[in-house]
């Protein structure tokens, strides 16, 4: 009996004194060196800066010593991360431009809130730390068979202390963040397209229209001598114009297409299903129109679609659904080609995903091998 609960006593002393355990207490003996390292910190850097604050260095050396406290922040939470397995998301960085030029970024990272929830975190671990360190290193001497239960109550404060005052303060700001990536985004996509534009008006039109006036040119010269030579060229030179007519409509409509502006986004849809080389059977279903930008961001998502169906997809029948919920419009795109469609890096698929992710919307894909492959968009409704 006397051996069993001994074997007991062993195996709950094995567990109490494993691994978790032992990070725990580490981290309450680290606390009170980090602890005095931020306290001094934030100390001299509120009180140099406030001190000289006005002055002109006084909010230069606020704002660089909150972005000091934000690193002081980062290594606070890795150690957290390591020794109490808190893992915290970071908070969003700090901007880099702003509106009011030097004034209003150096205005901005004055007031950084995370730069200022360290420094509170600072101020109040001292005492915590002192504590800590205290009853930790007393229960290495004295209190030892309940060592772990005191450093597993500490720890618990300690994260609740971290998640509280180092985590990001709300979705806020993990929403910059994102925004802060969809604006590269958007910004990187519009250049493209002006590119492309540039591109195909140089390219097309421009050219046409060059070789065009350089023929109207000779014409004019055999006018007199060769009039029916000239006026073969004249006929040839009035079917070039059409055919650069048509080039600027395709661009235009590459643009913002004018059926959609005129009719709405069923007329448009249908046009492009129109030109598709798969049959497709067009849906839509919207008892009013949405805001013009949002039909944009639908046309030209249907219309990337649909030219994949008829690139990739080797289908022999298409349909394209459009509805909406109270929140979102619904862009449904279905084929019954040989599937295996992927959002894969540098895939037009990807750039799509990007353009609706800046207007905080959604591409979903289900493209099996053998088909058939469903394409579906959620766009934010707005009139």
């Amino acid at each position: 009996m006397t051996a069993s609960l001994d074997t007991s006593d062993t195996e709950r002393a094995r567990i109490a004194f494993g691994r978790y355990a032992w990070k725990e207490v580490a981290h309450l003996l680290c606390n009170l060196p980090a602890a005095l390292f931020h306290f001094v910190y934030v100390v001299t850097m509120v009180a140099v800066g406030a001190g000289l604050s006005v002055t002109v260095v006084g909010l230069p050396l606020l704002a660089a010593g909150l972005a000091g406290a934000r690193l002081l922040g980062r290594a606070e939470r890795a150690r957290a991360r390591a020794l109490l397995g808190v893992r915290i998301v970071e908070p969003s960085p700090l901007p880099r431009g702003g509106r009011g030029g030097v004034l209003g970024r150096l205005w901005a990272r004055v007031k950084d809130p995370v730069g200022w929830r360290t420094v509170l975190y600072g101020f109040v671990r001292l005492p915590w730390g002192v504590l800590t360190f205290t009853v930790t290193l007393v229960g290495l001497v004295v209190l030892w068979p309940v060592l772990p239960y005191i450093a597993r109550g500490l720890a618990n404060a300690d994260r609740a202390m971290v998640r509280g005052l180092l985590s990001p303060s709300d979705e806020l700001e993990r929403r910059i963040a994102e925004l802060e990536s969809d604006r590269g985004v958007v910004v990187d996509t519009a250049a493209a397209d002006l590119r492309r534009i540039e591109r195909d008006l140089h390219d097309g039109a421009q050219a046409r229209l060059v070789a065009l006036a350089m023929d109207l040119g000779l014409a004019r010269e055999k006018m007199t001598e060769d009039p029916q030579a000239a006026a073969r060229m004249v006929d040839e030179a009035h079917g070039e114009v059409k055919t650069a007519l048509q080039e600027l409509r395709d661009l235009a409509r590459g643009i913002h297409p004018a059926i959609l502006t005129d009719r709405g986004l069923d007329a448009a849809l249908s046009s492009i299903a129109s030109r598709c080389t798969v049959p497709v059977t067009v849906t839509v279903d919207l008892p009013t129109r949405p805001a013009p930008a949002i039909e944009g961001i639908a046309y030209f998502t249907a219309s990337e679609l649909l030219q994949n169906i008829s690139k990739h997809s080797n289908a022999t029948h298409a349909t394209l659904n459009l509805h909406h919920t109270p929140h979102h419009l619904i862009l449904q795109a279905t084929d019954n080609g040989h599937g295996g469609a992927k959002g894969t890096h540098n895939s037009g698929l990807t750039g799509l995903t990007e353009r609706l992710n800046a207007v905080d919307g959604t591409l979903t894909i289900h493209s099996p091998t053998g088909g058939p492959t469903t394409i579906t968009a959620h766009i934010p409704w707005r009139r």
